[in-house]
């Protein structure tokens, strides 16, 4: 089997969490900027066998789409044409960067590392994926 990758999608930094290749445990991977993340998974499929990739879509309280899900749906669309092999699936994600604070604050976080908006992006992205494949 090949992996699952996991976007949380911002317009400045992205989050991705990554399964295992038997697709049971979600790991975050990294926190990138977002004009660097069409190279860094052009990379990263190089070295690893990805089948999926699941972008977090964020809404409003009254479900209506934010301002972004255009922004990702222009992304998925280039992603797909330059890896048609994968699948593009689509991950309700809200509440997740509430939950990601939750899980840092539960966890032992200090103060200044819940401050760091990359380690909260990484967490949110393994939130994303473990929804998606539901695990929560």
């Amino acid at each position: 089997m090949a992996r699952i990758l996991g976007i949380d999608y911002g317009i400045k930094k992205c989050g991705i969490a990554v399964t295992d290749p038997l697709q049971i445990i979600v790991n975050p991977l990294k926190t990138v900027k977002t004009s660097s993340l069409p190279a860094y998974l052009k990379l990263y499929f190089e070295e690893e066998e990805v089948e999926e990739v699941v972008i977090g879509l964020p809404t409003h309280a009254d479900g209506n789409p934010t301002y972004l899900v255009p922004h990702i749906h222009l992304f998925a669309k280039k992603l797909k044409k330059a890896n048609d092999h994968l699948k593009i699936s689509f991950q309700d994600e809200n509440f997740s960067s509430v939950m990601a604070k939750e899980i840092m604050l539960k966890g032992g976080y200090t103060k200044k590392q819940r401050q760091d908006k990359t380690k909260l992006d990484k967490i949110s992205a393994v939130i994303i994926l473990q929804r998606y494949l539901k695990h929560i």
